[in-house]
């Protein structure tokens, strides 16, 4: 009966480079995300806040099984989970304005519009694109 769940919050966590990065319009990105995890499978997500909204949800990454994009990102953004370098870096093409952001790289999903307490530990450094116009 019943799972048992131990809680390893010194051992997972999420590593994202510190700083923006700038990039142009039109062109693509790539944000770092390294992970450890004490668990034998690996569940990444990535989440896109803009302004004072919640994170919306972009993707998911599993080392078992393929994850999914959310509608509207399948085009642009992609990220491949590299167990063995436990990286799942978010790639962006064709730069917008509109992917001016903060990007969050999690472990656990964040229920939109509900980050509570939990997920605290999860969320790195702000890792945000900005755009030069030229």
């Amino acid at each position: 009966g019943g799972k048992w769940y131990s809680n390893h919050t010194q051992q997972d966590n999420v590593l994202q480079p510190e700083g923006d990065v700038t990039a142009a319009e039109r062109e693509a990105v790539t944000l770092d995300c390294q992970y450890n995890t004490s668990s034998s499978n690996d569940y990444l997500f990535w989440y896109k806040q803009d302004g004072d909204n919640s994170p919306k949800f972009i993707l998911s990454r599993f080392k078992f099984g393929t994850g999914n994009t959310e509608d509207g990102y399948k085009e642009r953004f992609s990220s491949t989970l590299n167990p063995t370098l436990r990286s799942v870096p978010l790639e962006i093409q064709k730069l917008q304005l509109s992917d001016s952001a903060v990007y969050y790289c999690a472990l656990q999903p964040t229920v939109t519009g509900n980050t509570k307490t939990l997920y605290k530990n999860l969320w790195s450094k702000d890792n945000a694109i900005l755009h030069n116009i030229h």
